[in-house]
């Protein structure tokens, strides 16, 4: 009886045995062996004393008190044996087999693997329990179901793995769901791509840090590349989109604004110094992905704005400065830098971008940003007109091919369609083409017709009509001419004495210039008669308004020294006339003589007497014209050349130009209100207004103050009235 209780005192003291590592492995390594065993088929089973005694042996390590805690070795240890049963056993014996053969031994280890994950777990239990949440790392029953996938993860990390295997595995998956996806989705795929998920989680994180933007994307154009080699390899075709994703999610998506506005290499830096391939992969990556390229879009329109905002200063500048470039150089420069700054960005977006209609509307609103800025009180749509007229006129594109013109054109056309102004350009344009036309300074009537049909493809027909109707008036003055020379030839008694060239405009295509009941010298008067009597019996029912203010004179001028042809305007030519019949002419004799406004007469007596070329002479002798003074002859003028042209003092009519915009703008909302109401007959206030600025903004931006008072003017002139019942809203008078 006093045996027993030694017995149990030697075992209590077994019990409290720290185990040694070395020593609880070779345990365990024996009871892993056994499991293999029994798996390969052969005739083994654990007894209770092994089953326990295994069992007992890895809770006691797992549970003995540091350091001889040894759960994170036998977790080691687990995996290690799951692995290495994979390696050693499952695939040899996949490659000895083939077709059917194949399929049959696939299932055979596929179930195999579960036992033996089955087994683990059991022996395992107390470290799956406890170590697993406290240690924070993967559930056994996990390790030991993702060593298949384990091989995806090796090739990645830059391993060789037999690809044809794989391949293979993932076929029977779908063979042994008689083709279907379940097994394939459901034991593979979703795991599989939660773990491409975290390996490119990891991935990311780190690169973002480390790497500039281009090393970033290269890296993940790489991995993106490499993904679909893997899933054109040997995963389903139907899982290649969905790993991509994946992919696209963790390495781009989740990264986005991080990536593009890395400070000095994100696609600001990339824009500002030109990367085109770096661009082009920006682009690559980021429009695969829904709204990827939104953001690439909006950067590359405010990098496009801000610097054409910084090129309006720099002319702004250069004008208030006054630099030593006469003429409004500052101005054409800014044209040209603009048209630079254009082609330089469309570059970026026909090539980087794949000619992306995203990106032409980015460039679009950004040139609108800064075109409809004025420079130094001019605006844009004027700096246009001002530019063209330079290249179309005499000696301003002699030099320039056709080609090299209708390129220039071209530009300037696509600006005009970034200023919200039309209008205001239009106006300009054919001030500036009246001159050209009127005074022969047109260098090619080609090139003219050309920009207007390139205005009518951008800006439509009633755009350009006006003009069109201009350069038709002047191709018709020869024929004019020869008609009118014809009927002196027949009417010998209509003949003036003096060569007479009358250009007819049509009054509604050219500016309204200001007439006047000018009292011609008597050699001009006889010529006037002349072709209006012609013309009243060319055409019976169209009117005269005659414009001198227009014309064009040649004199000659007999000083004592010697003659001189003097090339001027119809007032001052008809000043000059007068000094054939009186030496000496005062300011109010002239006045009234030739019936011309103060304005004009004070011009035209600068030009001649107080300019460069001084036909009369001034008393007092001053550089103005006042009322008082008194003119004479200048016998003695002379100059080296035998001809010379006096110019007028120029005069500013740009206030007048924005008064008749105005005006024009009234007529046009006027006819937009009624032409929207008579169409819809009742709508309310806000639609009104709505639909009329839409219709309007092609040509130009209306204030929405000055619709409504078109609107009350409208209800006054008893074209619209107010509902009675909602005076919100408004009711056509037919």
């Amino acid at each position: 009886m006093s045996i027993a209780p030694t017995k149990f005192s030697k075992m209590d003291e077994t019990e409290e045995k720290t185990i040694p590592l070395e020593e609880g492995m070779e345990c365990v390594q024996k009871g892993l062996n056994k499991i293999k065993v029994i798996l390969e088929g052969e005739p083994e089973s654990f007894s209770s004393d092994e089953y326990v005694m295994l069992y007992t042996t890895i809770y006691n390590m797992c549970t003995q008190k540091a350091p001889h805690d040894y759960s994170q070795q036998l977790y080691d240890k687990y995996k290690e044996a799951v692995e290495d049963y994979i390696n050693t056993n499952v695939l040899p014996s996949l490659k000895k087999k083939h077709d059917e053969f194949l399929l049959k031994e696939l299932e055979k280890r596929w179930a195999s693997h579960k036992l033996m994950v089955k087994w683990l777990l059991k022996f395992f239990h107390y470290l799956d329990k406890f170590f697993i949440k406290r240690a924070e790392v993967p559930a056994l029953n996990e390790v030991g179901l993702t060593c298949f996938r384990d091989l995806i993860d090796l090739e990645r990390e830059g391993e060789k793995i037999d690809r044809a295997l794989l391949k293979n595995v993932m076929d029977l998956y779908i063979e042994m769901a008689k083709g279907k996806m379940e097994y394939y989705v459901n034991d593979f795929e979703e795991a599989m791509l939660r773990d491409t998920a975290c390996h490119y989680t990891r991935k990311a994180s780190s690169w973002i840090v480390e790497d500039s933007c281009p090393e970033y994307m290269l890296k993940a154009e790489e991995c993106l590349q490499k993904e679909k080699d893997r899933a054109s390899h040997y995963l389903h075709s139907s899982s290649e989109t969905k790993l991509l994703e994946k992919v696209q999610n963790q390495l781009l998506v989740v990264y986005t604004n991080q990536l593009l506005e890395k400070e000095d290499s994100g696609c600001r830096a990339l824009l500002r110094d030109g990367k085109i391939e770096d661009l082009s992969r920006m682009y690559s990556l980021y429009h695969k992905i829904p709204k990827g390229i939104e953001l690439v879009a909006e950067m590359f329109k405010q990098h496009v704005a801000a610097e054409g905002l910084i090129v309006v200063q720099q002319a702004a500048d250069a004008a208030n400065n006054k630099a030593e470039n006469s003429g409004g150089s500052h101005e054409q420069d800014f044209v040209k830098k603009a048209f630079e700054m254009h082609d330089k960005y469309m570059v970026f977006v026909k090539g980087c971008f794949a000619n992306n209609s995203i990106f032409h509307k980015a460039l679009k609103e950004a040139f609108e940003v800064f075109c409809n800025k004025g420079v130094a009180g001019t605006s844009t749509a004027e700096l246009l007109a001002n530019y063209c007229d330079n290249t179309l006129k005499k000696g301003g594109s002699e030099e320039l091919s056709d080609d090299v013109i209708e390129d220039t054109l071209d530009k300037v056309v696509k600006l005009v369609t970034y200023i919200s102004d039309k209008d205001v350009f239009a106006e300009f344009y054919r001030k500036k083409l009246s001159r050209r036309l009127l005074f022969d300074r047109s260098a090619n009537e080609d090139h003219e017709r050309l920009i207007l049909s390139k205005l009518k493809q951008q800006c439509g027909g009633q755009f350009t009509s006006k003009m069109e109707g201009m350069v038709t008036d002047l191709s018709l003055v020869k024929e004019n001419q020869n008609h009118f020379q014809e009927y002196i030839s027949n009417n010998p008694a209509a003949n003036p004495g003096i060569d007479t060239t009358v250009t007819v405009l049509t009054t509604g295509f050219w500016p309204s210039y200001k007439s006047c009941d000018l009292n011609l010298p008597e050699e001009m008067a006889k010529g006037v008669e002349s072709f209006k009597e012609f013309y009243t019996k060319k055409t019976k029912h169209r009117k005269l308004t005659w414009i001198f203010s227009l014309g064009q004179c040649n004199l000659n001028g007999k000083f004592e020294q010697k003659t001189i042809e003097l090339t001027l305007g119809t007032y001052q030519a008809a000043v000059l006339l007068l000094f054939n019949t009186s030496d000496r002419w005062s300011y109010s004799d002239i006045k009234t003589q030739l019936n011309l406004a103060d304005d004009d007469l004070v011009r035209v007596l600068a030009s001649v007497s107080c300019a460069k070329y001084k036909i009369l002479n001034k008393e007092p002798s001053s550089k103005s014209v006042s009322s008082t003074d008194q003119f004479e002859f200048n016998s003695q003028f002379t100059d080296k050349m035998r001809r010379i042209r006096i110019p007028l003092p120029p005069v500013d009519d740009r206030k007048k130009m924005v008064e008749e915009v105005g005006k024009d703008r009234r007529y046009a909302i006027d006819a937009c209100l009624l032409r929207i109401m008579k169409a819809k007959k009742v709508l309310i206030h806000q639609q009104l207004i709505l639909e009329c600025v839409e219709q309007l903004s092609k040509m130009f931006k209306p204030d929405v103050k000055a619709i409504k008072k078109r609107i009350e003017d409208l209800i006054t002139r008893d074209y619209l009235e107010r509902d009675l019942e909602n005076t919100n809203t408004y009711k056509y008078i037919a």
